[in-house]
């Protein structure tokens, strides 16, 4: 109980530090359809309140996940989205405000029991729950959605790998197609209960938890990679439709049973997405409401903002931090960034103001000089690189790459996303700031929704055709310190393909630092931890903070039960969204 405590207590400090940033009322405005609220209305209140069942959701995206199944993926839009189809043990609650961080039962009928020493974590399920088959929902299928979801990479790469490090043998396991027995460190005693077994303290398992590779599996109807075919529901949505690419159709799940579910009110009767649409189209779908919601939930293109900012439809617009920094990440077995005077050298000669102008300016975020944005628990206000109005200074990023052995500077690639605006603007302008000391910079682009799984987020693929550089935008898999930095900072995050840690960071001290802080069952230790492991990847220069992202999303008129939920990277809540239409 005193492990639950304190993890309570860490959600009870962010909410109070992100109170302080917005107003904190909770309230919900635009009781009846058809309004729209006011600017940012929906950072604290649902606007446009609706009880009324029916309507169709349409959402668009600018490429592809990188998969709806929920084992396979850390997009945090799929995330926040498979909670329609995929509920969790427990999960963040569907609310305004800071009410949206606090987590509540989901799967399970409370949230986990821990012993003392937070090694061993017990769930049990509510009673009642079914499939969309109509068969019932046990301990079992849990413990096999994660063997699945972590254990297998040569089947579903794109997701984290917490339990793997985590869980009593996780190091050893081979995954369920290789070892059918299964891992003994999840016991599943009877059909309603589940227990976790860890190597080592863990006092963020509520909200590791919220992930949905904790969405129930059936193993029998389980094929791996081919499974986001035929996803089993276990939500209050099923899967009408699936084309790969193009696009994907939910309709009622008839055996989701709402007595089971607290908190999801299911008034859509349909939800719709289209994938690989122009960005700046779906910000005019957006504008001439023929679609929700921008499903990636990252803000409106740089060239959209200025027909709305100051225009008719400002009243419509929510400007939410996402909880994320956007950085550039520097590859530590790519030349010459092994060096870290090289690493230096972009650090100093980095115009970061240009960067954010390039982008769209103020409404994208504030010029970032740390990797843990502002609205996580463990932000420590520094700057280890600190330059006059962030524009970079020559002098100093000279010297180092005489240090480096480069005094005339070097030739390196920077990967971006190609269908993602404000990223490409971003690496123009950090190819044209570098060129000031000899650094050039070519741009390579990739589409997002294959940017993990088969360029940045593969090792081989980076270091054979050397991208020095990768632009990156993270947001915390769960709003601590922790959920921020292990799965982009810690050596035992680099993975085949499908990795975060862009840096093939793998620094001993950095991995003990982080491992040793998510072991204190002290609140206060773990919180000033998080700010001291953040300086340490400072120091080692291969992440170049960038920007403390800001998203500027629309609200058509038509959206109903709208509000930004920072669980989820200051998006909009997916399991309250509905339509008038």
């Amino acid at each position: 109980m005193k492990t639950r405590r304190l993890t309570a207590a860490v959600a009870t400090v962010l909410a109070v530090s992100l109170a302080a940033a917005a107003c904190s009322s909770s309230k919900d405005t635009n009781s009846g359809g058809g309004g729209t609220g006011k600017k940012d209305a929906a950072l604290d209140s649902i606007v446009n309140v609706s009880s009324k069942k029916g309507g169709t959701v349409n959402l668009e995206d600018s490429d592809v996940p990188d998969s709806l199944d929920p084992g396979n993926t850390y997009y945090g839009f799929v995330q926040n989205f498979s909670r329609l189809y995929a509920r969790t043990l427990v999960t963040f609650k569907p609310a305004a405000g800071k009410d949206g961080l606090t987590v509540v039962p989901d799967l399970a009928d409370s949230l986990g029991k821990a012993s003392a020493d937070a090694k061993t974590w017990t769930y049990h399920l509510r009673s009642g729950l079914k499939f969309d088959d109509g068969t019932p929902i046990t301990s079992k299928d849990v413990k096999y959605a994660i063997e699945r979801s972590n254990f297998a990479p040569e089947a579903l790469s794109n997701g984290p790998t917490y339990f793997k490090a985590y869980l009593q043998g996780g190091d050893k396991y081979k995954g369920p197609y290789k070892d059918k027995k299964g891992l003994d460190s999840i016991a599943t005693p009877d059909d309603q209960t589940i227990v976790f077994h860890l190597a080592k303290p863990f006092a963020d398992f509520d909200y590791l938890a919220t992930f949905s590779q904790t969405a129930p599996v059936p193993q029998a109807k389980d094929d791996g990679a081919k499974y986001v075919q035929h996803i089993v529901s276990s939500g209050p949505y099923k899967f009408a439709s699936y084309e790969e690419g193009a696009s994907a159709s939910l309709v009622r799940n008839p055996n989701w049973d709402p007595k089971t579910d607290p908190i999801r009110k299911a008034l859509p009767d349909k939800i719709n997405i289209k994938f690989k649409v122009n960005p700046v189209t779906v910000d005019n779908d957006l504008l001439a409401d023929k679609i929700t919601a921008d499903i990636a939930g990252a803000g409106v293109q740089p060239e959209t903002q200025p027909k709305i900012l100051n225009g008719k439809y400002a009243k419509q617009t929510d400007n939410s931090y996402a909880g994320a920094t956007s950085y550039m990440a520097l590859n530590l077995h790519v030349a010459p960034f092994d060096n870290i005077h090289c690493r230096k050298a972009v650090q100093w000669a980095l115009d970061k103001q240009s960067v954010i102008d390039a982008m769209g300016g103020s409404p994208k975020g504030d010029v970032a000089t740390t990797l843990l944005p502002p609205s996580v628990n463990g932000y420590t206000k520094f700057d280890t690189y600190p330059t006059a109005g962030h524009k970079g200074d020559a002098a100093k990023a000279k010297d180092e790459l005489k240090q480096c052995g480069k005094p005339s500077g070097f030739s390196t690639t920077l990967t971006a996303r190609s269908d993602r605006p404000a990223e490409i603007a971003a690496a123009t302008a950090i190819q044209n700031s570098l060129k000031g000391v000899g650094i050039k910079v070519d741009i390579k682009q990739f589409p997002s929704g294959k940017y993990f799984s088969n360029f940045a987020g593969v090792p081989s693929y980076v270091h054979q055709h050397n991208l020095g550089m990768m632009m990156m935008a993270w947001g915390a898999d769960w709003p601590t310190g922790y959920g921020f930095l292990d799965q982009i900072t810690d050596g035992s995050a680099i993975k085949p393909s499908g990795g975060n840690n862009l840096m093939e960071l793998n620094d001993p001290q950095i991995n003990k630092a982080l491992s040793d802080a998510i072991s204190n069952t002290d609140a206060t230790a773990r919180t000033k931890a998080w700010g001291d492991i953040d300086k340490l990847i400072q120091d080692n220069a291969s992440v170049v903070p960038l920007v403390y992202r800001k998203n500027l999303l629309i609200r058509p008129t038509s959206a109903t039960n709208v509000t930004v939920t920072q669980a989820y990277l200051g998006m909009y809540d997916y399991t309250l969204l509905g339509s008038s239409k």
